[in-house]
C-alpha cells in the first residue's frame, strides 16, 4: 500500500487512478496522517444465464446409451 501526501495526490491523479484501476491501493496523507484510502471499485459478479445455449447444441438421442465394450475398454485403459 502506498502513501502519498495531498499535494501529490493533486499533481499526480491520473497516475493514481491508473494505479488504483490495476488492483493497488493508495492512502492521501495531510500533515502525515492518513486521510482517504483510493481503492479499486469491485466489480459485480455477473450472474450465469440458464438457457444460454437453448437450440445450439444438440444432444443425440442415445447420449445415455451404453458404450460397447471396445469404446468402455478404452476409457477403462484395458
Amino acid at each position: 500500500m502506498t502513501t502519498v501526501n495531498i499535494h501529490e495526490a493533486k499533481t499526480h491523479l491520473s497516475r493514481l487512478v491508473d494505479e488504483v484501476a490495476a488492483g493497488a491501493e493508495i492512502i492521501i496523507a495531510k500533515a502525515g496522517k492518513p486521510m482517504a484510502r483510493l481503492a479499486p471499485i469491485s466489480r459485480p459478479i455477473r450472474k450465469k444465464r440458464l438457457g444460454l445455449l437453448k437450440g445450439k447444441i444438440k444432444v443425440p438421442d442415445d447420449f445415455n446409451a451404453p458404450l460397447d465394450d471396445e469404446t468402455l475398454s478404452g476409457f477403462e485403459g484395458r
